[in-house]
Order: C-alpha cells, then structure tokens, then sequence
C-alpha cells in the first residue's frame, strides 16, 4: 500500500515542531519563552485559543515550573509537550531527572542554543549534551521535515518506554528557516499515534503516593509485597535506555511504512560503501558535512558522513558497524566536555573500544556560540585527518575549527 499524499508547506523548524504536537493532539501544553524555542509554543497558543487543538495552554513563571507541569499532568495520564533552549533547559535540571525517574512520557523540543555565560542566543549544542546523563532519550533533527517527523514518532518512543524524549535541533540554523515540509493528515497520525493508555489509575478512593521517598534497599509496602529499592529503579531505567533502542529503530521503519519517509532509526549514512575517511556529527552540521564528502569525492578522497540521530541511548554498536572499513572518523562536536573533549567524540571512542576496534577517531570543536562553519572547513578537517593516519602519526588532539585565539 502507498502512503497517503501529504499537503506541502513552507515552515520554520519551529512552526514544523508545533505541526508535529498539534497532530499528535497534545492535551496539555506548559510554556515559558526563552530564545530562540518561543515561537514553538507561541504557534500552539494561536491553535488552543483558535480550537484548532484541544488542550490546556498552562502559562508558567518559569521553565522550572513548565517541566512541573507536564510532571503532574504526564502523571495523570495527559499527553503532554513544552521546549526549552540553553538556560532554560538549565533552570529545568531539577526536574529533567524526576522526569525519566518517575518513568513519565513526556516529549519536549530543546531548540539548541549556546550556555551563557557570557549570553549568546545562537547555536550550539551545549545545552542538551549537558543534560546527557538525565536519563533523557535525546534524539536530533537535520532539517525541518525530520523535526516534525520525529515530534510524531518521539510520542510512540516514549509511551512505548516510558521515558521522556527530547527532540534536539538547531536553533536558528533550523529554527527559523524556512523549508519544504509535508505535513500529515490527521487521519494518517491517528493511525500511527494511538491515544495514551494511562500507565498509573488515579482514584480519589484508592489515594496513593507517588514517588515517595525510596531508600537503598528493597521493602515491603502496606500489603507486605517487597518493592524495588532506590537502585533497582535507577536498573530499570537504565534497561529501558537500552532497550529504547530497538524501539526507536522500529518505529521509525513503522514511519516510514506509514508516511514514506524514514530517518535512519539511530544513525544514518551517506557515502559510507567505501569511505576511507567518515565525517561524523548530529544534526544540522551532520547534515552540511554531505556536502563535504562529496566535495572531497570530487577531489579523489573516498570520504562519507555518518549522522548521530539518537544521542541517548547512544547506538554504540551500530555506529562501530558503520565505520568497519574506514581508517579514520572525524567527529564535529557542536559542544565540549570541558577538560575532555567534545562528548560525541568521547562516546563514539569507548563504542569503538567496547566493539573490538575500529578506525582511529579524531575530534574538533566546530560552531560554537554560532560561530560560523562552513562546507569546505569540515573537508579541509577530514582530509587533514586521512593525511595524519596515512603518515603514521598517531593520536592526534583535538582541534578548533575557525577559532581566532589570537584575535
């Protein structure tokens, strides 16, 4: 069977975020503004005050308290949204970890900004790689199409795990440029999105508490049954981190069954058949650097692109996979694990470790606070890179990309 024709518009990343909510019929909506995520929550504003979806637009003080409200309504059996950027995120970091602790399938756009400070509201993805160990699945987007695709498959991945999913793209570089979309059917997104089963019955003659305070070991409750302690529960939702990863490739060949389009489930390639030097980065910058592969195709060089799409839970073994073959991965990190390196080359290092070997792994830091990173600079990087392990030099630290020091 075909998927169905979708009608074609021309959206921001940020209006084709709200699309993707408004399909997925959120019923509670909590928003706080923060550059450069506001027009996300602006946009379903307009759509709950014009009937156009049916849900609680809850206006909140802070981005503390938005996170609070999606916990309380999630915990009531509420499909829930909000978005975030940078500080905002920040100031949610309390209860960005109750959220996944408390096993609740809230979706929430972080529209990746530079951390202040000093205050800079341009791009870089320092904002959610912070937040990495929250127990969040983090899934990134390299163009608008992917936003509101993974709006939609973000609800069936978090209901299905009962963790929380954070859709990560880039702001302004996505945000507020303006692409070709295909948006959905209602129709079509009810068939894929059924509505949320309440996982937890809340009766007023049955109270109950709810994430009370779990000490170290197991204890019987008021019926004598033994409960999990305080680690069992951090196990469980390590399991469901990793077994999340089985579902987010499987819901994304569903998608792709449904609508026509897929997104390479975890990870995605271009050119990888024969690359002997791979570019490796998430989102926007994943998505230029297939420009620089080919560019270096042009030029001789067997070079190929390997997109991050799930950062958390990282796909280890399917990365390792993708790179058998090639001799070195140049990694574009739009972030920095001060005092390291950047966390994607980090991960992708010990995967590779982890996987029996794999080719040598070279980091650079690229765009950070928005600076500028263009097509022929990553080319100039990689090959750069392919010349340093054909002459045998060994590791190789991490480099700056466009960073005026001495300016």
């Amino acid at each position: 069977m075909n998927p169905p024709a979708q009608a074609a518009s021309i959206l921001t990343g940020n209006e084709a975020a709200a699309a993707g909510v408004r399909l997925c019929r959120a019923q509670v909506v909590a928003a706080y503004p923060i550059t450069p995520q506001s027009p996300v929550v602006e946009s379903l504003c307009a759509s709950v005050a014009a009937g156009e979806l049916d849900a609680e637009f809850v206006a909140v003080e802070s981005e503390h308290s938005a996170m609070t409200v999606c916990i309380a309504a999630a915990t009531t059996g509420a499909r829930v949204f909000t978005a975030t950027s940078a500080n905002g995120l920040a100031y949610m970091c309390e209860q960005l970890h109750w959220t996944p602790g408390a096993r609740l399938p809230v979706v929430m756009c972080c529209v990746n900004r530079a951390m202040a400070a000093p205050w800079n509201v341009l791009n870089d993805q320092q904002d959610s790689m912070s937040q990495r160990d929250a127990g969040w699945i983090q899934l990134f987007a390299r163009n608008n199409q992917e936003i509101l695709d993974t709006v939609v498959q973000a609800y069936r991945i978090a209901e299905t795990t009962r963790v929380p999913v954070m859709v990560c793209y880039d702001g302004y570089v996505l945000s507020h440029t303006v692409m070709p979309v295909c948006v959905p059917s209602q129709e079509a997104v009810d068939g894929f999105l059924p509505p949320r089963a309440p996982e937890t019955l809340l009766d007023p003659d049955c109270p109950r508490n709810l994430n009370q305070v779990t000490l170290a070991d197991p204890r019987p409750n008021e019926k004598g049954q033994l409960c999990h302690g305080y680690m069992e529960l951090r196990y469980l939702l390590q399991e469901a981190l990793e077994g999340a990863r089985a579902v987010i490739a499987l819901v994304d060949e569903e998608f792709g069954a449904a609508f026509g389009r897929r997104w390479g489930g975890l990870c995605w390639g271009h050119r990888l058949e024969d690359a002997e030097v791979v570019l490796v980065a998430a989102g926007s910058l994943a998505s230029g650097a297939c420009a620089s592969a080919d560019t270096l195709r042009s030029q001789g060089i067997a070079a190929g692109v390997l997109g991050v799409r799930s950062y958390r839970p990282f796909p280890g073994q399917e990365l390792a996979n993708a790179l058998r073959g090639a001799r070195v991965a140049a990694v574009f990190d739009k972030s920095l694990s001060y005092g390291h390196e950047g966390p994607i080359c980090s991960d992708l290092k010990s995967a590779l470790h982890s996987a029996g070997g794999g080719p040598a792994v070279h980091g650079y830091i690229a765009g950070l606070g928005g600076r500028d990173v263009n097509a022929s600079e990553l080319a100039q990087a990689a090959a750069h890179s392919l010349e340093w392990v054909r002459a045998g030099k060994g590791p190789k630290p991490t480099e700056w990309i466009n960073c005026r020091i001495d300016a």
